[in-house]
């Protein structure tokens, strides 16, 4: 009877979700910064309001602010149900092609999404606010929103509290922090990267910062997942969007944790040029050393930033790239990474650090659009690659499975971080035809922890 009652407790006890306190858990302390190099001209603040009920006192609200206007950009859910703030936010940059935008309102605990008429009033409401108390025109703040879905915003509360928001903005690393945390739903911590750099043009240094948030429903394109990148560097917003474009697809679209997407997602980047500099231009022919330096900043950026979401998934225990080398097409190769990131087998077998590699080897198989020639069963490998620099494990080569040394293989699946490396054999062919360029994505493993919260997400 008390072995009976000690495991049904100890299937209660959530080991890697959110603590209901909002402490963040030992082992992703490592993952927040103490410090931070933030862009010039930009305020921002978290602040309470309650938008869930039960939300007694952690901020829900986040507000980013320009002192002057920015170039702005962003890349938006394809789900067909989106929800108003994606729809009210890309009409505003449609309509401003994209320059003009002073600031970025989030709420957390609802979603705003399959909301009707009066959904799409209140996020109006939400960015009209925050003009009104910039005292900028009406339409120069994007809206964003995430929680749960088919819920009508508690409007007034947020309306009310936008005032206190402006008011609080700081450009401390705590308000930063503190912003970061108020987007957070099922994550289990804040996640913040800010970083400095050069562009080849001049000799002054720009700072990037950005806060994602994102644990559950996450699989492009893209995922229950929000996104702010604002730099001071001057930036021309068709030089931003293709910038961020390429950027979020060898990113926040090149994650996932449980092949889920979103009607919310969204991640928007600002630009105000408060650190001067001459502007960066989209190319019309040949791109600038500024261009192609500043494309390479933000992808590094984005990329590092997405790894946080996936490092917080709901429920992960482990941390894995897979990399598919050596295509003879790079979007074969990237359809072939993202099949075996949320095949649900692969991840359970993860989890139960189980080298089941036949799993990895039919999700190759079985991965639909890839190109003519590019699987051939007599040329495929597959390997564990261990990040600690120690050699690989071979599990298939050239079709040919390998004598697996499971007590390794089971070590390695000890460690939280893991490659998976597929070698299509593609050689000179392969490397010529992807330009050179691994595909690579990003996953976490499936455990008992993903379906006790998605099981009660409501409740």
């Amino acid at each position: 009877m008390a072995n009976s009652l000690a495991r049904m407790v100890k299937g209660q006890v959530r080991c890697y979700s959110a603590p209901l306190d909002m402490a963040i858990p030992a082992s992703k302390q490592r993952y927040i910064p103490t410090s931070g190099t933030y862009p010039q001209g930009f305020q921002v603040s978290g602040t309470h309001v309650g938008v869930k009920a039960s939300n007694t006192r952690f901020p829900d609200l986040a507000l980013i602010s320009s002192e002057t206007p920015c170039s702005a950009a962003a890349v938006f859910t394809t789900n067909k149900f989106q929800a108003a703030p994606v729809q009210v936010s890309k009409k505003t940059l449609a309509s401003r092609k994209g320059d003009g935008i002073r600031a970025v309102v989030i709420n957390s605990g609802c979603a705003n999404a399959v909301t009707g008429k009066g959904g799409l009033e209140d996020a109006v409401a939400m960015g009209r606010k925050v003009d009104e108390c910039s005292g900028v025109e009406n339409d120069s703040s994007l809206v964003m929103s995430t929680g749960v879905i088919g819920q009508r915003l508690p409007i007034t509360k947020i309306l009310d509290r936008i005032p206190t928001a402006h008011s609080t903005l700081a450009s401390t690393h705590e308000a930063w922090l503190t912003t970061a945390r108020a987007i957070c739903t099922t994550d289990t911590f804040p996640k913040l990267l800010s970083r400095t750099f050069t562009l080849p043009s001049s000799n002054r240094t720009y700072s990037l910062a950005g806060m994602t948030k994102g644990a559950g429903m996450i699989h492009p394109n893209m995922a229950t997942l929000l996104g702010v990148l604002c730099t001071d560097a001057p930036v021309e917003s068709a030089a931003l969007q293709s910038i961020l474009k390429h950027a979020v697809n060898r990113s926040f679209n090149s994650i996932s944790i449980d092949g889920d997407t979103s009607t919310n997602d969204t991640i928007a980047v600002l630009a105000n040029g408060a650190a001067g500099g001459e502007t960066v231009r989209e190319p019309t022919a040949a791109p600038s050393a500024d261009y192609t330096a500043l494309k390479g900043v933000f992808t590094d950026f984005a990329q590092e930033l997405s790894q946080l979401v996936v490092r917080d998934g709901e429920g992960a225990t482990k941390f894995v790239t897979v990399r598919v080398r050596n295509s003879s097409d790079y979007d074969s190769g990237r359809l072939i990474a993202s099949t075996i990131a949320r095949s649900p087998l692969v991840k359970t077998a993860l989890y139960g650090k189980d080298a089941n590699w036949g799993r990895i080897l039919c999700a190759v198989g079985y991965t639909q659009g890839v190109a003519e020639g590019v699987v051939v069963p007599e040329r495929t490998s597959v390997s564990f690659r261990p990040v600690d620099g120690s050699e690989t494990l071979k599990l298939l080569v050239d079709g040919e499975p390998e004598s697996v040394d499971e007590e390794r293989a089971s070590a390695i699946l000890q460690n939280e971080d893991l490659e998976i490396e597929v070698d299509l054999g593609g050689g000179e062919q392969g490397a010529a035809g992807c330009g050179g360029e691994d595909a690579v994505y990003w996953f976490c493993d499936f455990s008992h922890e993903y379906v006790t919260i998605n099981g009660d997400y409501r409740t």
